[in-house]
């Protein structure tokens, strides 16, 4: 099979996945599935987009079509953040509110994380511990700390201490099976560190806005180490 075939087949794979997963949750949401809940499912599903990448030929320049699904939900984003109605899909699963806006902010962030993730960062190392990070951890954190959060902090927005513990454990967890999965290696030490500044970039970052500075802390810290 030639490079170009099988890197377009893991690509609609992706597409598969990621469209799925919306259309999965929009019907769970109909069904009674709490939709903050959903949101985050969406969250840590999209963010393990990256398991596709060991199926690409990275010796040939299409290994960036890796990007394309979250390339165009960063297009359709930017749309339906300005035109969706309340019962658009994305609406439903993505937002907190049910307000078309909110797609412009975290959502939209994020994918343009994937887009430079995909991209400039592909299977680096830091990469995939800043998806393990942003994905499994900041996907959990908000779960846990509104079910369970009982001792709230406020630095710019409100945390709470269970949150951000489990922020810890589940964005540790998601980068070492991330690793696992495509490098078949793990430096735990790298990814303690990586652990505790992205706590502390999640606990004291204003709302919506960990999505960018959470990888880009991690890729700094892997940059300058």
């Amino acid at each position: 099979m030639s490079p170009v075939v099988q890197n377009i087949l893991v690509m609609i794979l992706g597409f598969v996945y990621v469209f799925a997963v919306v259309a999965i949750m929009d019907y769970a949401v109909k069904k009674g599935f709490p939709q903050d809940i959903s949101r985050k499912v969406v969250h840590i599903a999209a963010g393990s987009w990256l398991i596709f990448w060991p199926f690409f030929n990275a010796n040939h320049w299409t290994k960036f079509l890796n990007i394309a699904p979250a390339a165009l939900w960063t297009i359709l984003l930017l749309i339906k953040g300005f035109t969706a109605k309340k019962d658009d899909e994305a609406v439903k699963t993505m937002t907190r509110t049910g307000d078309r806006r909110e797609l412009l902010k975290g959502p939209l962030y994020f994918t343009i994380v994937m887009d430079v993730l995909g991209t400039v960062f592909f299977y680096s190392a830091s990469a995939i511990t800043a998806m393990g990070f942003l994905g499994w951890g900041d996907g959990t954190a908000p779960i846990i700390g509104k079910r369970f959060g009982k001792h709230k902090y406020k630095i710019l927005s409100e945390k709470s201490v269970e949150g951000s513990i489990g922020f810890f454990i589940f964005g540790f967890l998601g980068a070492v099976i991330f690793h696992l999965l495509l490098t078949g290696t793990v430096d735990f030490t790298m990814l303690f560190y990586s652990a505790v500044i992205a706590t502390v970039i999640e606990a004291i970052s204003p709302a919506n806005w960990d999505n960018i500075l959470i990888p880009t802390f991690i890729l700094l810290f892997y940059y300058f180490y």
